[in-house]
């Protein structure tokens, strides 16, 4: 059950829709992505920072939250400006990130609403700054790629994690999966 990041951004950028004129969008406003990426860091940890769990992970050593800021910050401008079109490094990018908020305890109930605000943010500020609908269904688009890596990375772990210390099939795993999942 090991996800192949390229495969798996080639997956969601089709599911979701994320074309090559989506990509033109946000590479011509990456300037300006940049310019509202602490703002909408200031939205992301601001909502959860009002969630006693989640506060008490985003504070849990010295400095973490600000170094989470700064991640946010160029994960944000990343969006825009692709990296690589959007390729390999990207993607393996996006994988490391998912991994990361497995590590540190962020869980998928956390970030989805949290991106949630920051998609409903950003769409906001770009009304006003007079940006086309365009460049908010763009961003929209690739912040849900994004967000497909982060809820990935949580079920990809678990599932490894079973295997390993149960030493099960994957088809095993799949069938008690559904089993479990029919009886609820």
């Amino acid at each position: 059950m090991s996800l192949e990041p390229k495969e798996f951004m080639s997956k969601m950028v089709s599911r979701i829709g994320f074309t090559a004129a989506d990509r033109q969008v946000l590479q011509a406003a990456a300037g300006w992505g940049l310019e509202i990426a602490p703002e909408m860091a200031d939205y992301f940890y601001e909502y959860l920072g009002r969630d006693a769990e989640m506060n008490a992970i985003l504070n849990e050593s010295e400095g973490r939250i600000h170094r989470l800021r700064e991640t946010f910050v160029a994960w944000f401008h990343e969006m825009f400006t692709g990296m690589d079109d959007w390729g390999d490094a990207y993607a393996e990018r996006r994988w490391r990130i998912g991994l990361i908020h497995v590590r540190i305890g962020i869980g998928p109930q956390h970030v989805v609403p949290a991106m949630a605000v920051v998609v409903h943010e950003a769409g906001k500020r770009a009304q006003v700054d007079g940006k086309n609908e365009q460049l908010r269904e763009a961003l929209a688009k690739i912040c849900m790629v994004d967000l497909a890596f982060i809820e990935q990375a949580y079920i990809e772990v678990s599932s490894a994690a079973v295997l390993k210390e149960t030493g099960w099939s994957e088809g095993l795993f799949r069938r008690l999966v559904k089993t479990g999942a029919a009886a609820m």
